[in-house]
Formats: structure tokens, sequence, C-alpha cells
């Protein structure tokens, strides 16, 4: 077994050399036109967004903080110019079915001209049919048609009462209408004359009578004919006035459209239709009703809601050179995303029209890039449904929700669905990406490409300056100071800490870019005009200041001995554990006491936090191996006869992770050998079966917990902290603990076995078998199998006094 020896300082944490950034200040450098460390990634989205095929939406997945959406953003910025500009569309009046709107398209930048020549056109038409219905042309031909019915009725009594003259008959004009009554050379005769006339004339009189009265009931029932004729005239006058009128103003928009057969079509119809209703025009004088033959005509319903048919919803409009369009929907709805059709209140009473359909971002996006967040769709009602729908069919079909789920009865529309041509974006976590795939049928037909966008980058030669460079294009973006050479190092470096990795540099630009923003605060406040590192480590303290009073509180409580931690001495079954805490954004290390207590059993190791339902599956799956530890090693043809109990002390919270696994080994085997462990060194690390300390998460923080505690208290020299060997290539260690060490008085032991964390924590030589398979007497492998050969030995001395009976076995209740 190979000693275990102490680290320098210069493996605690990778400084940035300020010799391989050969520049004064960031205003020196070029702006970083590349994305750093994001290759797999860039050409996932490059694929996704050339590949003009179904499907081939992209679903970007990564951690938050790491620029997804920029970087995203970028590159549809960059191919989005190049592309054709998608067409404009519009709803319109359908005058065959008017629940169903037609959807028309135009060619980019012609939808809001198209609504506007339309309302020009509907005021032209206002003022022109009024004017034509005024003209003296027209009148002198309404007035014509009328006098012809006029006449005709009147020639047809005239003729009767002619006739009726020549007969001794006169033809009598009363409020109730016409009589006939005999005559004579004086005039009507009266009732007492005709009684006076002789029986036969009488009779003759009659007869004539009759005759004349169904001639004259002839004439009367041909005038309702003859005036609905004239109205027949008068209407085809009026198409004819109106038409002369209108063709004009419609052909001239018919002619500067003739390129677009769908409006064409549209405007024939409408041309159709205003002849059908020029009554609508023709707004009466003075609050009167105009009328024809006398009879008052109807006013048109509605007035100027009948004109909204003739209107133009632009439902979408372009600029003609403005390229494909990028959408980011922020709060992605049902009808955010589809669209929705709004409601007015009349009467007490909701109504709707086309007018009242309203784009979604889906529309917006329609011909070229729509982005989304994948949590906020998943969260909103029927919205991920939605999205699955129109990807499928390849269009965009406007549903009311409340039609949908049946909770309204009221009259809505069904507008023609516009074809749909975008590509679809969504950021999200990788577990959603994974949820979805595993689950969902249709995610993996709708999102066949996925951009994994990585957390860091390498450290290799160059990539200092490269993020340097990184460095000075956020400065620049976000017009902050210039930051000197050795701010520019303190930055990388803290790009390392976050990496968890002296070999790597966090490519998260949130928190990247909030540390610069931070250092140019503390700049300002110092009156530079250029940041230095004093002024990152500043922004650096104080973030770590503004989120630690809990960190601070449980130092306090360990310095007070309420939290129970020794620092010196030495204590067998006992042994400073590390773990992690994470609040928020902060995270920092805790030391726990953790210790064992071992007596003759059937070899079962129980896990107090376990049983107590405070341990997580990680952790619990740590402490099993310790069982597969014990026995493979030291009991491999013997039962391990143990029983054995673990427990974080004072741990009133969950545990979680297999992190502490190698020191609750320690504790076992300390309290088996009887052997007292140092409390001056804190254990972290996990451990598999052959006894091997594997690397762990959060070296850093636990370091520096434990460290703190040891400062508080004094640093003697003979502190320290054992890491798994694998670890060290994570150390980023702060300034304070690399200094502590540089003057021997804090030290880092990187252990590769169990061995020889044995050995450094009691001082007794761990042991390895020779080549009969036995341990050195006294080392600390020897003390333990002897203690486990004991247990076994004791465990079967009853057996081996019975007197042959057969034991009882003992019986179980269901």
């Amino acid at each position: 077994m190979l000693p275990v020896r102490k680290l320098a300082a210069s493996e605690l944490c990778r400084a940035c050399d300020e010799k391989n950034l050969p520049f004064r200040t960031t205003d020196e450098l070029e702006d970083l036109a590349q994305v750093l460390g994001q290759g797999r990634a860039v050409d996932a989205i490059r694929f996704s967004v050339g590949m003009a095929r179904d499907g081939y939406n992209l679903f970007a997945m990564g951690p938050e903080g790491i620029g997804r959406h920029t970087i995203v953003r970028r590159h549809l910025e960059e191919q989005a110019p190049r592309r054709e500009t998608p067409p404009d569309w519009c709803y319109v009046f359908n005058f065959e079915t008017p629940h169903k709107p037609r959807a028309i398209q135009l060619p980019a930048g012609k939808a809001l001209k198209f609504r506007d020549d339309m309302e020009r056109l509907v005021e032209d038409l206002r003022s022109a049919i009024p004017a034509a219905f005024e003209s003296d042309e027209y009148r002198a031909r309404q007035k014509e048609i009328a006098t012809e019915f006029t006449e005709r009725q009147e020639q047809g009594i005239g003729a009767i009462e002619e006739r009726a003259k020549t007969q001794s008959i006169a033809l009598v004009r009363t409020p109730g209408g016409f009589g006939f009554a005999p005559m004579h050379k004086d005039g009507v005769m009266s009732p007492e004359e005709y009684r006076k006339l002789p029986e036969a004339e009488q009779k003759r009189l009659e007869q004539v009578i009759g005759t004349l009265q169904e001639e004259l009931e002839q004439v009367i029932h041909e005038a309702p004919k003859w005036r609905r004729e004239g109205q027949r005239k008068l209407r085809e006058l009026n198409r004819q006035v109106t038409r002369a009128a209108v063709n004009g103003l419609i052909e001239e928009l018919k002619t500067a459209y003739r390129a677009l057969p769908q409006v064409v079509e549209y405007l024939a119809r409408v041309q159709e239709d205003v002849l059908d209703h020029a009554e609508v025009f023709r707004q009466p004088k003075d609050g009167e009703q105009p009328t024809l033959f006398g009879v008052p005509l109807p006013l048109p319903e509605g007035g100027e809601s009948f004109l909204r048919r003739y209107q133009v919803n632009a439902l979408i409009g372009h600029e003609a050179a403005g390229g494909a369009p990028i959408v980011y929907e922020d709060n992605p709805t049902h009808d955010n995303l589809v669209g929705r059709i709004e409601h007015i209140a009349q009467m007490g009473a909701l109504v709707t029209d086309f007018t009242l359909i309203k784009a979604g971002s889906l529309h917006r996006a329609n011909g070229g890039y729509l982005i989304l967040d994948a949590l906020k769709v998943l969260s909103q009602p029927f919205a991920w449904e939605a999205l699955k729908r129109v990807l499928r069919s390849r269009e965009i079909r406007i549903e009311s929700l409340g039609q949908m789920l049946s909770l309204v009865s009221t009259v809505s529309l069904e507008p023609e669905p516009i074809p749909l041509d975008v590509k679809v974006v969504l950021v999200g976590q990788r577990l959603i990406y994974y949820l979805l795939h595993a689950h969902d049928p249709e995610f993996g037909e709708l999102f066949k490409v996925v951009a994994d966008f990585e957390e860091d980058m390498g450290r290799e030669p160059g990539a200092d300056l490269l993020f340097a460079r990184l460095i000075a294009t956020v400065a620049r973006h976000e017009k902050l100071r210039a930051f000197d050479r050795a701010a520019v190092a303190r930055v990388i470096e803290f790009g390392s800490r976050n990496a968890g990795d002296a070999e790597k540099l966090s490519v998260g630009l949130r928190d990247i870019s909030d540390l610069m923003r931070e250092s140019d605060y503390w700049a300002g406040t110092a009156a530079r005009k250029v940041i230095s590192a004093e002024d990152v480590q500043r922004a650096i303290d104080a973030r770590v200041e503004r989120s630690d009073r809990v960190r601070d509180r449980l130092q306090e409580e360990i310095l007070r001995g309420r939290l129970l931690i020794d620092t010196a001495g030495s204590r067998a079954g006992q042994v400073n554990g590390l773990a992690v805490v994470q609040l928020g954004g902060f995270a920092f290390g805790v030391p726990h006491r953790i210790t064992a207590r071992v007596r003759l059993g059937a070899g079962k190791v129980v896990d107090i936090e376990r049983e107590a339902e405070l341990g997580g599956p990680i952790h619990s799956k740590g402490v099993l191996i310790l069982s597969g530890c014990l026995s493979g090693r030291y009991a491999p043809n013997k039962p391990l006869s143990l029983a054995a109990s673990l427990v974080f002390e004072q741990s009133y919270g969950g545990v979680e992770g297999d992190s502490a696994s190698s020191a609750e080994l320690y504790a076992l085997l300390s309290a088996l050998a009887d052997a007292p462990l140092d409390q001056s060194l804190a254990v972290t690390g996990s451990v598999n079966q052959h006894g091997e300390v594997q690397a762990i998460g959060g070296v850093n923080e636990k370091i520096e917990g434990f460290f703190d505690v040891c400062r508080a208290r004094g640093l003697t020299g003979g502190q320290g902290v054992l890491i798994p060997a694998s670890n060290v290539r994570n150390l980023m260690l702060r300034r304070d603990v690399v200094e502590a060490v540089a003057a021997g008085k804090f030290s880092i032991y990187p252990v590769a076995t169990m061995d020889q964390g044995m050995t450094l924590l009691t001082g007794v030589p761990a042991g390895e078998r020779d080549a009969l398979g036995r341990f050195p007497a006294g080392s600390v492998n020897f003390r333990v199998e002897q203690r486990l050969s004991e247990f076994a030995d004791r465990s079967r001395a009853p057996q081996a006094g019975a007197t042959g009976t057969k034991p009882r076995r003992r019986g179980h209740r269901a």
C-alpha cells in the first residue's frame, strides 16, 4: 500500500496565468463570434433549421442559465434574413356562409394595404351611391316608373268610367273605395228616384252595374301586380344606377389586385352584395324613411354594423423584405398559440364576427420560427395538445375552448384554417425531454432533433483567451467598464469553480454575466474606470455574504457546542463526515458526526437514517454496499455474524447521497477494531464493495465547510480532510484555504482505498494480507478480522452445545 501524500497548495486551485492573457484591458479584445463549448448543440440547431421536412422541430435541452435562448435566437437570426418573407393573411366575410369566415393569402406587406383599400372603397361607395341616386336622370326615371303605375291604374278605371256613362251609370269615388250609381240628366239618381223607375229598367241597371263592378274589381285586382312590376322596375333601376356607381370603383381594385385570384373573386362577390344591398349606402335625409308609391321601405338592419361585412381583418402583416419571422411566446396559453375569437356584449348577449378573430403566436411565426419554453407549454391547459395538433395537421384552426368543452352555448365562428409552415423550438430541462420522449408517443415524431447544451468546456491551452474575449463581448453588450487582466483571470477562476472542475470552465452565461455586472457596480463605488481583480473578488464575497445566514448560524451552533463536532482528539466508532447543503443558489459544506456501534448479530448493518425514513435511496444503497465490503474482505468463508448501526448524529432533515459511505465504513471498522479515529480529520468519498474510494460531488464546499469550523476554533496544523484521489482535478478552493495549506496549518489528503484512509485516521497501518492470506498482527485489518471471527464463533456456540434436538421453527402471523 502506497503512503498517502499531502496535496501541495498549487494543486488546490488552478490559478489563471496572466501571461496567457496578452492584453491590458478587455477594450483591446475583439468580440467573440463563436459559441464557447456548444459545438454539438450548435450543429443540431443548424441541422434542424436547414431540414425543411415535417417533424424536424428542435428541443433545446440543458440547465438554466447557459444561454439556450440566446444561442438559439442568434442562429435563427442568422438564418431568417436568407429565407423568403412569408405571405400575409386576412379574414374576410363569407357571403355564402357567414359563420365561416374566409382566409385570404396575400404577398408580404399587402394585408394592411388591402384593408385600407377596402375601407376607402366603403367610404367612396357611401358618397358615390347616394350621389347617383340624387341625379336628375335617376329622379326622372324613378318618376316615370311611378307615373307609369299611376297612369295604368287611372286608364283602367277611366275606361270603366266612360263605359258606365254610356250606360247612364256614374262611377262614384268614396273614402271606402269605388261604387256605381244610376244617372239622369241632372246627375246621380236619388234612392227615391231610382225606386220610381220601371221594374224592367231597374233590372237593366242592376245588370249593367254588376258587369261594371266585375270590370272594376278586375282592374283593382291588377293594381298590386302593376305595383310589383313597378317595384321590380325600380329595383332594376336602382341596381343599374348602383352598378354604374360601383363598377368603376371596384374594377379599379380588381385591376390593382389582378395577380391575386382570391382577392379578385372576393371583390366580385363584394360587388354583387353591394348591388343587392344598395339601400345600406342610401342614408335617409332628415330622419325620413324612403318610400315607394307611398309605401315605406324597410331600413337595412344594422346600418353601420352591416357595413362591417366589407371590412378586412388583417390577421398577419409582414414587411415586404423582413425575412422569416422569429417569435418567442412568453405566455403560451391555448389561445395565445392558436388565436382566439373575441366576443362583445350587445343587449345582454355575446356576439362576434370575423373582425374579432385575433392571431396567435403560430400565426405570427408562420413561415418562420417559434420559440417556446417547454415547461410553460406543458403547464397551460390544452396548450400542448393544441401545439401537437397544428404540427400534425400543418394548419392552424382557431377554435374556442368554451365551444370545445361545451361550456358555452353562444353562436361562434368557424374560421377557415390557415396552412402552417413553422419551425418550433422548445427550450427546457433534460428531464422534461426524457419524460416526453418516454411517455408521449407523438413527441418523437414531432421533435426529431435535440440540441443538448453543455454546462462547461475544456480548459485547454487557448481556452482562457477565448473566455477573455467572451468577457469583453459581454462587457460591451452590457455597457460595463472594461476588465483589466487580473480581473479577467479572477472571472476565469470563478468559471472553473462554478464548473466544479479545475480542468473545465463553466459556460453558464447567466452566472458569469451577473458576476460582471456586480463587479462593475463595486468598481463604480470605488470610482474606478477599469474593473480590477479586487472588484471581482468583492462581488464574489458580497454574493456569499448575502446568502450565508444559514451557514453562519450552523457554524455558530457548532462553536457553541449545540451541534457536536470534535476537531481534536481521537474516538473509536466516530468520524467527521461532510455534507453539502443547497439553499436556493447557494451551496455550502457542513461537518456531521457519524457514529457506529457493533455487536453480535445476523450480519445486518442498520441504517438508522433509513429506518427513520430520513435517508434517501442512494444513501441507503451506500450503506448496503458496506455489508458486501465487510463480508467480502473479512468473512468470505464464514457467516458475517455482525449487528451494526450507523447514524448521522443530530441530523433532523433528510440525508441523500453516498458520499459519506467511506466515512461510515471507517466508523464501522474503528468500532470493530476498537481503533480510535483522529477527530481533527474529516472524510468524504463513496466506497465500493472492493474498498476503493470513489469520486463525489461538492468537494470544494465540503473542504471549506470543515476548514471554517477548524479556523474558528484555531488551526493547529494537524487538521485536514480526506478526499477521493479522483477528486483532485475538481479542486478550486478559496484562497484562504490555499494559503492555510501553503502555511502548513491545514492539510488535504487524496486517498484511493479504504486502507489508506484507515491508516491516516488511526495512525495504525491498515495491513495487507501476506502470501498465506493473513493480515499482519496488530494491524487494523487484523483486529477487524479477529473481532468478526469472535462474533462468528459465538454465533455457532449454542448449536455446538445442543443435545441433538431439532431446533424449533419460529412461526409468524400474516
